[in-house]
């Protein structure tokens, strides 16, 4: 039988927590990070992506 690798976990720990860290970096850059003009666009493809989709919805008989 073999033995199985030693870890530490407090080191284990630490780097779990430099990842998460880095995801919600991550996730911070792409959100506060952009131009306003770019996020300007993004808001208004989305607003017209919404209207498009209301315009093209059909109306169920009965009112709703």
């Amino acid at each position: 039988m073999e033995m199985a690798d030693l870890i530490n976990l407090r080191n284990a720990r630490r780097r779990a927590e430099r990842q998460k860290k880095e995801r919600e970096a991550e996730a911070s850059r792409l959100a506060h990070g952009q131009p306003k003009a770019l996020r300007e666009l993004r808001k208004a493809e989305e607003r017209k992506a919404a209207r498009d989709l209301d315009a093209r919805r059909r109306e169920r008989e009965g009112g709703e």
